[in-house]
């Protein structure tokens, strides 16, 4: 353990001597964690959809409530009659013109007693989809911090290795200048410059490309995090809130992580469709009354005032065999969801395998790349001694130079796996968010809205004025 944490410094002590970290401004992985926490717009993009997802509830609790209507006409008729005289032979009619303006207002009202338990199926459906929103939600956000912590890693890792990169390249062309030197004198020939030279040419090529990686790893930072990185701190693995064992990890993540948790909302939700579909096929009762107001409507001045009450028993008898395929269809996705969750486990189970044997495999590499440091670090100076007095070649320094480079790349990239992996493995067993992390951040606290917007009758103004 001592030697895997001086390898985080060596690393770590790369990036400051390059003037990108500073221990008094540095930007921490906690507060590029809590910025993506507050602004990632995947994240707040599902956190709105959360927000939907709860008015169904309101909308399942409407078919307890009455539903209220009103009306109002008004309008103008002209009845002409003509009556015939007395006699039959007599040519006179009598005529009459009515001139009636009919209008009227009225009120009804509509009351659900029972549907077959279609509302309550409805609400307890309405529930579990809030419920696995809010477990899709916990996931997104797993997703989310690992995303911006990985994006973290490789700013710092794409920095170190620039500049080992750099480095290197001023020692080659410091390598190129003393071998013309010597070529100058008759102490080297020909073959060993153009072999400084391709070996300069080399490195400046790496260079380029870790240069072409860094930005690319910057760009991501800024889609993940939302800021352009700036004197970035060191980072640290957090193994201290992982179990100890793969099996103990492994038994909380099967239970815990969200999107197995989201799954099986998603089971409840579809048995529950299978209930309100078939509701369909048995009877409701209700209730109507109204009241209704009418003026001049059979003669002048006529103003009439009813009311009823009538209760209905609807009884369904056959609708074409809709609705019994609709619920065979609904058994068939409820059947297909099970299975999902199965899927689910297996992908979650697969998952933090696969993390825990990146950290396992990270840990062995910062050690043995350390070591492989050390040594290569000592070759080189032997190597450049024996130089000097003609038993090594300039392509032997100039292999052990490019040795040293890849050692140090090499254990660079293990310290960055070795922290990815970490957060790899947290986000596996579902465990991976602010609270855990403890991140000074505004906790988002999906059950605000819920709790505003459940119990509410009217009004279509959202919650935060909108």
């Amino acid at each position: 353990m001592k030697k895997l944490g001086s390898g985080v410094t060596a690393v770590l002590a790369i990036v400051m001597a390059a003037g990108l970290s500073s221990a008094v401004s540095a930007q921490t992985m906690d507060a590029a964690l809590a910025r993506a926490y507050g602004a990632n717009p995947t994240l707040n993009a599902q956190r709105a959809s959360v927000r939907a997802i709860d008015e169904n509830v309101p909308q399942a609790l409407s078919g307890y409530r009455p539903r209220i209507t009103a009306s109002a006409d008004i309008g103008a008729s002209i009845t002409q009659s003509e009556i015939p005289g007395g006699a039959a032979s007599s040519p006179y009619h009598a005529s009459a013109t009515s001139r009636l303006g009919p209008r009227g207002a009225g009120v009804q009202i509509t009351q659900n007693i029972f549907d077959s338990g279609k509302t309550r199926a409805q609400v307890s459906q309405s529930e579990s989809q809030v419920l696995g929103a809010r477990a899709t939600l916990r996931n997104t956000e797993q997703n989310v911090l690992l995303d911006a912590a990985t994006s973290y890693m490789n700013v710092l890792r794409d920095t170190a290795i620039l500049t080992l990169n750099r480095n290197n390249v001023e020692v080659l062309e410091e390598q190129l200048r003393q071998t013309r030197d010597r070529f100058q004198v008759g102490e080297v020939t020909r073959t060993d410059v153009a072999q400084a030279e391709a070996s300069l040419a080399a490195s400046q090529s790496q260079a380029i490309l870790a240069e072409s990686n860094l930005k690319t790893s910057i760009a991501r930072y800024r889609q993940n995090i939302g800021a352009e990185p700036r004197q970035l701190a060191p980072a640290k693995p957090v193994e201290n809130l992982l179990p100890k064992s793969l099996p103990a990890a492994l038994g909380q993540a099967l239970v815990n992580h969200p999107a197995i948790v989201a799954s099986l909302h998603g089971v409840d939700a579809a048995e529950l469709q299978v209930k309100v579909t078939e509701a369909s096929l048995y009877p409701v009762l209700g209730v109507t009354g109204s009241v209704q107001q009418r003026y001049d409507s059979q003669y002048y001045g006529d103003n009439r005032l009813s009311a009823s009450i009538v209760g209905t028993l609807t009884i369904p008898i056959y609708e074409g065999g809709q609705v019994y395929a609709a619920t065979r269809q609904a058994k068939e996705t409820a059947g297909q969801r099970r299975i999902e969750v199965d899927t689910q486990r297996d992908t979650v189970r697969a998952a933090l395998v696969s993390a825990w044997g990146g950290l396992e495999a990270a840990k062995a590499q910062i050690t043995a790349a350390q070591a492989q440091v050390e040594a290569a670090t000592t070759a080189l100076a032997g190597v450049r001694e024996e130089a000097k007095v003609g038993q090594r070649t300039t392509l032997d320094v100039l292999n052990a130079q490019q040795s040293l480079v890849s050692a140090r790349s090499t254990l660079v990239s293990a310290q960055r796996d070795r922290v990815v992996a970490s957060y790899a493995v947290l986000s596996a067993m579902g465990k991976l968010s602010a609270q855990t992390l403890k991140l000074k951040a505004a906790a988002y606290d999906a059950r605000q809205h819920y709790d505003q917007v459940k119990g509410l009758l009217w009004g279509t103004q959202t919650p935060d004025g909108r």
